[in-house]
């Protein structure tokens, strides 16, 4: 790829789309924001006009297609993913998508098998949690052994608030779909099968919504995990992960980095939103992407990766509404 910075076209501008832009525009290395695409025509306009130089489209596909973008961030909703990111394989363009890839298992493995037969690799999925420095240390010192084998990942996921509009079939696949990566990332391998219980609903609840839900993921080599999801917790953003394994745990999420316990010895604020508690990985994150695409590589989660969380969340819909354990099958 050229020398020049990577010209970058974002496509929705609502919360995320909009901070995205801000932040290829103003702090991210070798990237410009060349266009930005939303059906809302009045918002886009305004935010193009933040920035000197930004083509301002109502179609995405549009954008997709004009030469002087190099490569598409989707922001925009999960249910119209599938057509743009298909536009983004037909021409050829790198894509960070944010999650979910698309809204179900058919659909998802639709891209897969669409990227495949370029015979590139051009999409990256947006599971930020990779790229937060607490998540990527317990990584690494999971993946050196120090603490013997992962057996346990108990995970903790709560908002202050959410939308009476954000339904019991949306905590599954927009919240716990960011603990359905983590859980196959840190243990290396698939989800094997997923049971979604649903605890007395909180009163902050809206009519129906069943929050908080508690998921259990059996993993494909025989651990298991652990997550709460409550959208309505009323106390602000918390997200944690404790990794339970032979010869200790660690816990991300404390606000003090690592939190190691082994061998007897042991060693803040809670924030508004995601943006404070993530805003360090989603730079990261976008940089990560603007230095591999500028190389012709994709290096972040991949298209299956979003595909397999979105298996999982599906199969996560049909427990919440059996309350029974769902096989997870991967094609």
């Amino acid at each position: 790829m050229s020398s020049r910075p990577l010209r970058v076209g974002v496509v929705g501008v609502g919360m995320m789309g909009a901070d995205h832009a801000e932040r290829l525009a103003n702090r991210t290395a070798n990237a410009t924001l060349v266009a930005v695409a939303d059906p809302d025509l009045d918002r886009v306009q305004q935010l193009a006009a933040r920035y000197a130089d930004v083509a301002a489209y109502a179609d995405p596909i549009e954008l997709i297609r004009d030469e002087r973008v190099d490569a598409v961030l989707i922001a925009s909703p999960g249910f119209v993913h599938t057509e743009q990111l298909l536009a983004c394989i037909d021409v050829g363009k790198y894509t960070l998508c944010e999650k979910p890839l698309t809204m179900d298992a058919a659909s998802a493995l639709q891209i897969v098998e669409a990227e495949r037969a370029t015979g590139r690799r051009l999409i990256q999925v947006g599971f930020m949690r990779r790229f937060d420095p607490e998540y990527a240390a317990l990584k690494q010192l999971l993946d050196g052994g120090e603490l013997g084998r992962l057996l346990l990942l108990h995970n903790v996921h709560r908002n202050k608030d959410v939308p009476d509009s954000f339904l019991s079939e949306m905590i599954v696949r927009d919240s716990l779909v960011h603990e359905v990566d983590v859980c196959r990332w840190l243990f290396g391998e698939e989800i094997d099968e997923i049971t979604v219980y649903s605890p007395a609903a909180t009163s902050r609840a809206a009519a129906g919504v069943v929050d908080p839900q508690i998921a259990v993921f059996r993993m494909a080599g025989g651990g298991m995990a652990t997550t709460e999801v409550f959208v309505k917790c009323a106390v602000g953003y918390e997200v944690r992960c404790e990794a339970t394994a032979e010869l200790g745990n660690a816990t991300v999420g404390l606000g003090s980095g690592v939190f190691v316990r082994s061998n007897n010895r042991w060693g803040g604020q809670v924030p508004d939103d995601f943006r404070v508690r993530f805003g360090a990985a989603y730079d990261d994150e976008v940089q990560s992407w603007v230095d591999s695409t500028r190389r012709g590589e994709v290096t972040g989660p991949t298209s299956w990766d979003g595909y397999a969380a979105t298996v999982v969340c599906e199969a996560g819909v049909e427990s919440l509404s059996s309350g029974a354990p769902v096989k997870v099958t991967l094609s």
